[in-house]
């Protein structure tokens, strides 16, 4: 059963310096319907204009994943961390008992725009930690690359819940198909780009909610950047 969140029905706050698209309930967007995927709790589509972001604030029990699909993004945190994300780095935060940073967009010319994730954690008031790490193009392409995993591992991200998280870059007509196990609940994003799943038609901002599949198939009539989550 494949359960389609169009990019057009999301939730939709414009601040100025922020354009944020919400799939799931967030701040001041509310709809009961959507308010999470198993333990997946946000995906926000944001773009932050040149200079400007979110200045610092707390977080705690939340698992925070931020990809960057253009410009360059600026985070510093309570813990000591200070650096830029980039098109193909991926930073995990795990806020546990609490942790304060900010972000901003690196430029003062062009904006940035990434996709904030939050997975609830399985355990709460954890120890704060943070990775990045860089993936080259080459490893995502026409592949599922897992970049988080309750487990980690090199250039794995580990997450305190047992999920499991792909990227994938598809080129024109090269189908990338995937198999959950027994049980598992999955939900795919597409990030940039166009594809079908299981020959249903999806565009940049769309999600769906995969329950009850054997398996599925994604092709792309161009390219497209694709997140694929595995869940309880």
């Amino acid at each position: 059963m494949l359960n389609i969140r169009h990019h057009e029905d999301r939730g939709h706050a414009n601040h100025g310096w922020l354009d944020s698209y919400h799939t799931f309930s967030f701040a001041s967007y509310y709809d009961p319907r959507h308010m999470g995927f198993s333990v997946l709790r946000v995906i926000n589509d944001d773009t932050v204009a040149p200079g400007q972001g979110f200045s610092s604030h707390n977080h705690r029990d939340m698992e925070i994943l931020s990809y960057v699909l253009e410009g360059e993004l600026e985070h510093k945190d309570s813990l000591g961390n200070g650096s830029v994300i980039r098109p193909g780095d991926i930073q995990l935060m795990s806020a546990g008992s609490g942790v304060t940073h900010s972000e901003y967009n690196h430029s003062f010319d062009a904006p940035v725009h990434f996709l904030q994730i939050w997975v609830l954690p399985d355990e709460l008031g954890l120890e704060p930690n943070y990775q990045q790490f860089h993936i080259p193009p080459e490893e995502k392409r026409n592949q599922w690359r897992l970049i988080a995993s309750r487990g980690g591992g090199r250039n794995i991200a580990r997450i305190h819940q047992d999920v499991r998280i792909y990227a994938a870059l598809l080129d024109q007509d090269t189908p990338l198909d995937y198999t959950p196990a027994p049980k598992r609940k999955l939900w795919l994003q597409v990030a940039s780009g166009a594809a079908l799943l299981n020959g249903n038609p999806l565009y940049a901002g769309d999600g769906v909610g995969i329950l009850k599949e054997d398996r599925i198939v994604l092709t792309s009539e161009d390219q497209a950047e694709v997140l694929l989550f595995d869940l309880p």
